[in-house]
């Protein structure tokens, strides 16, 4: 699965006859940051997103499987709409911080 955000919506007058009713929709893919990666491209829709809603989208034989019995030629289809986003990344080790060692300096001139 992939994540992305929906961007816009295709319209098409002729297509194949089982895409015959398929919404077709816009997606940035995303990070799980929330920044665009890689080019936009056109999802069915199989759960009725909206635009500019976070969804996450599959590729290959998978995406006709939310149209079954039907398999339309598609090729990615968007399966979920997502409510939240929780990025915990492990922070980096910090180097323990260590003071100088005194500097000694020398005792040739001064008293015994």
């Amino acid at each position: 699965m992939y994540f992305g955000r929906v961007v816009g919506s295709v319209w098409a007058t002729i297509k194949d006859p089982q895409m015959v009713g398929q919404r077709m929709l816009v997606v940035q893919p995303l990070t799980p940051e929330l920044k665009n990666t890689g080019k936009p491209l056109i999802c069915t829709d199989g759960i009725g997103a909206g635009t500019g809603e976070l969804v996450y989208w599959v590729r290959g034989k998978e995406a006709s499987f939310p149209f079954a019995p039907q398999e339309p030629p598609i090729d990615t289809t968007v399966v979920g709409i997502v409510d939240e986003v929780h990025v915990k990344r492990p922070t980096p080790l910090v180097a323990p911080v260590v003071a100088p060692a005194p500097s000694r300096k020398s005792r040739k001139n001064g008293p015994c």
